[in-house]
């Protein structure tokens, strides 16, 4: 069954706060030099931009305040091949955090500078989502918004209520940042109610299990194989196209520190009742975590838009996820042959 019959007559919206992601050195060496990079991300606009390198129609939808910050970031955006037709302005400020380098967005690492940002004010009725949506197909979201503040939340459910009455493909990846939730909800409280309106969710069996409830067997972690993972992972999948009836395609991503030794990395689509596993990558060298996971939802988006076949969709997302791994900063610079040239360097080994 295909995701949506008009999929790929239209365009991609990605939608989540953009954040300025500040890199200082360790020991102090950005103090001592006088100097800190600093990237423009977030996980939907780095979805967006691997879209645009791949050459499919994307617009990016966000809240930013009326400055001069905001003026060159879209510019910058716009440059990159980038529809900022969905970006709105409001408020004072532009999020930010800060991830020094060589550390990973889900450990200690990470310093959010957040609150009070444009985008947390985002609230229902602050923006017409018919206008943003004008002219797109798909509709991409991912946990980290509603897990900001419970008007954020709403907001997201009034985008979804649009984006389904309007019949796009829905897409959510399951991004827990434990940090963000602070406001009183967990996060099983929030996110079924927008997952309900998704054709595609991605994320992990342990994601599934913190953002929606569905259950995970603690006893494969002490196996740790991948023949009980990839089990897990259409069990898991099951369950959630069970809890939610609209969802056709499921994806699961499986990265572990290979004992101190690098990353071992596979992934799985599940679909039309069948999973499909992508080749198991490794390597001992990883340049920056960032946007990995970004990467693999902009190459399932990229791969589901076009019809592929599904084998097809994983290995490619799993290669441009694999590849971004070797990239400094948040968002890939792949190209569709970097990716197809990663793939088959795999294959022919």
């Amino acid at each position: 069954m295909d995701i949506k019959n008009n999929v790929g007559l239209g365009t991609i919206c990605c939608f989540g706060e953009v954040l300025l992601r500040f890199s200082p050195q360790f020991n102090g060496e950005w103090i001592k030099q006088a100097n800190m990079p600093v990237f423009v991300g977030g996980a939907e606009l780095n979805v967006a931009n691997a879209l645009a390198n791949w050459n499919i129609p994307v617009r990016y939808s966000t809240i930013m305040p009326e400055n001069q910050l905001s003026v060159e970031i879209k510019e910058y955006l716009t440059q990159k091949g980038i529809d900022t037709a969905g970006i709105r302005h409001f408020g004072s400020r532009i999020g930010a955090y800060y991830l020094p380098q060589g550390a990973d967005l889900k450990n200690a690492g990470v310093i959010y500078d957040r609150a009070f940002s444009s985008f947390s004010e985002l609230a229902v009725g602050k923006v017409n989502w018919e206008e943003v949506l004008e002219g797109c197909s798909w509709f991409h979201f991912s946990a980290i918004s509603p897990a900001l503040n419970q008007d954020v939340a709403d907001a997201c459910k009034e985008a979804l209520e649009v984006a389904s009455r309007k019949g796009l493909t829905i897409s959510v990846d399951l991004n827990y940042r434990a940090k963000l939730w602070q406001y009183g909800k967990k996060p099983v409280e929030i996110m079924p109610e927008l997952v309900k309106y998704c054709d595609v969710i991605m994320g992990n069996i342990w994601a599934a299990n913190t953002l929606l409830g569905i259950p995970v067997d603690k006893t494969v972690e002490e196996v740790h194989t991948q023949e009980r993972y990839l089990a897990h992972s259409i069990t898991t999948a099951e369950a959630l196209q069970a809890a939610y009836p609209k969802c056709k395609a499921v994806a699961h991503t499986f990265r572990f520190d290979a004992f101190g030794q690098g990353i071992e990395y596979y992934t799985t689509l599940y679909k039309d009742g069948q999973q499909y596993v992508s080749p198991e990558f490794t390597t001992e060298k990883v340049v920056d975590k960032v946007g990995s996971g970004d990467c693999f939802m902009g190459g399932l988006i990229y791969g589901l838009s076009q019809h592929h076949a599904p084998q097809d969709i994983i290995d490619f997302a799993a290669a441009a996820a694999f590849g971004k791994l070797q990239e400094y900063g948040d968002a890939t610079q792949q190209r569709v042959e970097d990716v197809q040239e990663t793939l088959q360097s795999l294959l022919s080994n």
